[in-house]
């Protein structure tokens, strides 16, 4: 059961299907041009979209709206050196403000951004400063079906010849969890061998860190070394094994706005506080109130707590079980902060050129007023500026984000029941076309039309 109890609520929209298919045609067939009122469960983000707890809001009432070293930032501060063990520490209003941050600090024009996985937004601020973005994924990745462990890890043996050859290589990021790689964990090892490596060959190591404590719950449940700590004792571990950390708090701080940026490097540290003043705010709020501030220190408390995530973890594989019961496969193992079903196994009809990660999405929303987001062709895919499909992803996939504390187990019922209803007849999800193609962030601004089957 989930190990807390409801203390406000809030009514959802639930509307007609030809409400929902007048709505989308208006919106572009893009899901992030629809509006709150026009969506009856929201999975298109687990980003600032979790439930505060009592504590959390009575942490902002305490919040010190001074503007240079208010009290709030102190508390904050004391909270975030004990997690991450960095010497500097950078509030920012979101994690997207600290990836441009830190790499217009870092890297110079050409040089190379590698990863597990980039996710979108850090992929364009790499590009926008400069950067050429490299993804190496661990082959078991591939195997879409298989229950190995640790799918989020880099390919170790592609790093190391990426470091020994003679590309430019301005910082290895390592995503954890991976949000690209279908939401898979990191295990600890893979770490521990990235920072050998960076430190053999000079290269800065920094963890994008959104989901630090859902990875380390996993580690906790899938790495035999580390079964029996605590996931705050891992997460402690996994920060101490990098150079530095960009971490948005919308998702494991729990909070609706803040992000951060910690290093050990002080003259690293010295650029990124400048670009931090001159862009964000002064370096004791980073852009944030007193009250956010607050309400962060308190969510990187709550949010190691072994009950929360263990429930969390829990109702992301009860989904992805019921997904599978109801004939739509998952990427397996199921991972803790979304669900992401495999698009190109249940369409088979629909090309990669006409975006078959984006027709399920769709079709959630029009048979059950359900957002969500593909992580397929539309996303990952190489189009031309005619909105023609180059080079299609390597796999066709749609994320089911889960927010945290909001959705009951009857809501992901209702999601399940949807995807049946779709999975009984899918030669009538239709495809789609591109009609307007924004040069970077395609997903976001994109406007596309219906191809009847």
């Amino acid at each position: 059961m989930e190990p807390y109890r409801i203390k406000v609520v809030e009514p959802i929209p639930i509307t007609t299907r030809e409400f929902r298919e007048r709505r989308y045609a208006e919106a572009g067939y893009n899901q992030f041009n629809l509006t709150a009122e026009d969506v009856t469960i929201d999975l298109l983000s687990d980003s600032g979209t979790g439930a505060l707890s009592a504590e959390q809001q009575a942490a902002g009432m305490r919040g010190d709206e001074t503007y240079a070293g208010a009290r709030s930032w102190f508390r904050f501060r004391e909270v975030a050196e004990e997690l991450t063990g960095y010497e500097h520490i950078f509030p920012v209003h979101q994690g997207r403000a600290a990836e441009r941050i830190l790499f217009s600090a870092l890297l110079k024009p050409g040089q190379i951004s590698v990863s597990n996985t980039h996710f979108d937004t850090t992929r364009a601020n790499v590009e926008l400063a400069g950067g050429v973005v490299r993804d190496l994924p661990s082959p078991a990745f591939a195997d879409l079906d298989s229950d190995a462990p640790f799918k989020g890890d880099i390919d170790l043996v592609a790093l190391e010849a990426l470091l020994d050859g003679p590309e430019d290589v301005g910082l290895v990021l390592m995503t954890i969890t991976n949000n690209g790689g279908g939401g898979q964990p990191v295990s600890m090892a893979n770490l521990e061998a990235v920072g050998v490596l960076c430190r053999r060959y000079g290269v800065p190591f920094i963890l994008d860190a959104a989901r630090f404590a859902e990875n380390a719950w996993l580690v906790t449940q899938r790495e035999e070394r580390f079964r029996g700590h605590s996931p705050r004792e891992v997460a402690r571990l996994a920060f101490r094994l990098a150079d530095g950390c960009v971490l948005s708090l919308k998702k494991d701080g729990i909070v609706h706005i803040g992000g951060m940026l910690a290093l050990q490097d002080q003259d690293l540290a010295k650029q990124c506080e400048l670009l931090l003043i001159a862009t964000e705010g002064f370096s004791t709020y980073g852009g944030l109130s007193g009250r956010d501030l607050d309400m962060c220190a308190q969510g990187l408390i709550e949010v190691t707590d072994p009950l929360y995530l263990r429930e969390r973890a829990e109702a992301t594989a009860y989904l992805a079980d019921c997904a599978r019961e109801a004939g739509v496969d998952s990427v397996r193992p199921a991972g803790v902060h979304a669900v992401y079903l495999n698009a190109g196994r249940l369409l088979p009809h629909i090309p990669p050129s006409r975006f078959t990660g984006h027709a399920l999405a769709s079709e959630l929303y029009l048979a059950g007023g359900i957002r969500c987001a593909e992580v397929g062709s539309l996303y990952l895919g190489e189009i031309d500026p005619s909105g023609e499909l180059i080079t299609p992803a390597p796999f066709e996939l749609v994320r089911l984000a889960i927010p945290r504390r909001v959705y009951t187990r009857s809501h992901l019922e209702y999601v399940a029941e949807t995807l049946a209803g779709i999975a009984k007849d899918p030669g009538r999800v239709p495809g789609y076309r591109l009609t307007e193609v924004p040069p970077i962030l395609r997903p976001f601004r994109c406007r596309l039309e219906q191809i009847k089957p």
